[in-house]
């Protein structure tokens, strides 16, 4: 409706939350920019890896025996991410791009064990049968029991640095590339599942050596902000030792949920919590909105330690609740500094954040 701009211009103005965009590719950027992101609060690295072209190389990575073999492939998926950065940063140029590392479990990139039983078995003459062999003990040895709670994020990064390294150096890389042109690229660095400031130091390391490798190469002041992710409970719990390394904070609702509830959105909506809806034990899902007594007590400590340690310290949120008009309202009143949401949220989240602050308004007169 012709209307529509005009309301969204006056809550861009009313609102005090800042919105941003969870987005993976420039096109979405780009979208989310048009309908009124200010940045962008999640972007998955891992999206990159999964485009065809590049799964082949991925896996190649995974399946490397040896460290110059892996070398070898990372130096052809950092010129390829580099690639995406700087497509990225350009579309949402001016704005913060918070772009997150490496986080499902690496067996996730290879194909699925029954397929290649399946193909070996009945020895298709396509297949290298050698080779079949060999990736089908590779998905053997890094399958897990529980992969949501097990092998993935920042514990990938401490056990293959290089993977992280590679990423952190195609930031570097593609801003540098950006910032020669006069285009102001800012992206921040965020680190997923982690649950101790040593785990987050290890990383801050990597991070420390390429920044001081970077900053002699290029002669550029570099200033690319290092955070976290909180969506393991005793991230949120030890904030406050978190808050001396990261310069920012992005709450991962979706992951924090299934951590604070005990159970996984893949079980519970498939199972469960229908019947809870049913039995009026559950209002609504708390994948769909935030559950303000659990998720949101654990995320007003995390918020409340956090910055007793950095007194400004931007703290977000970007799991799917960013684009949810009741948990906006939930984030406004913590006093979140913003949501990020997929593009097409963006408008209601907008309208969102907006009512948000007039309700508190008319609540003090």
């Amino acid at each position: 409706p012709m209307e529509w701009p005009i309301l969204l211009s006056w809550a861009q103005k009313t609102k005090r939350l800042g919105i941003r965009a969870n987005a993976d590719t420039p096109d979405a950027a780009k979208l989310a920019r048009k309908y009124g992101a200010e940045g962008i609060g999640l972007r998955r690295t891992e999206r990159m890896f999964n485009a065809d072209d590049r799964l082949s190389i991925f896996v190649d990575m995974i399946m490397a025996t040896n460290e110059n073999q892996r070398k070898y492939v990372l130096d052809k998926l950092g010129e390829l991410q580099k690639n995406d950065f700087i497509q990225i940063l350009k579309a949402m140029e001016g704005y913060k791009v918070t772009i997150r590392l490496l986080d499902p479990p690496l067996h996730e990139f290879l194909p699925n064990p029954e397929e290649l039983m399946d193909k070996i078995y009945k020895n298709k003459n396509d297949i290298n049968i050698s080779e079949t062999k060999e990736v089908l003990n590779r998905a053997k040895e890094l399958s897990e029991i529980n992969p949501m709670m097990g092998h993935r994020g920042v514990r990938l990064g401490i056990t293959y640095p290089e993977i992280y390294e590679m990423q952190i150096k195609a930031v570097f890389v593609a801003t540098a590339n950006l910032l020669k042109k006069k285009i102001n690229a800012k992206p921040q660095i965020m680190i997923p599942q982690v649950g101790s400031i040593e785990e987050l130091n290890h990383i801050k390391s990597i991070y420390d050596n390429v920044k001081l490798e970077m900053e002699k190469k290029y002669k550029i002041k570099f200033k690319i902000n290092f955070g976290t992710m909180l969506e393991v409970v005793r991230a949120c719990l030890t904030s406050n030792e978190l808050a001396k390394t990261a310069e920012f904070f992005s709450f991962g609702t979706n992951d924090l949920t299934q951590a604070v509830f005990s159970f996984s959105r893949e079980d519970a909506e498939g199972k469960f919590l229908p019947e809870y809806m049913e039995k009026e034990l559950l209002e609504t899902s708390p994948f769909q909105s935030i559950d303000v007594n659990g998720v949101g007590n654990l995320m007003k400590i995390g918020i409340k330690q956090g910055r007793a340690i950095k007194k400004d310290l931007e703290i977000g949120i970007c799991g799917e609740h960013g684009g949810d008009p009741n948990s906006i309202k939930f984030c406004h009143s913590a006093g979140i500094s913003y949501v990020s949401a997929s593009p097409h949220r963006i408008p209601i989240a907008i309208i969102a954040a907006a009512q948000a602050t007039i309700n508190q308004k008319s609540k003090k007169i």
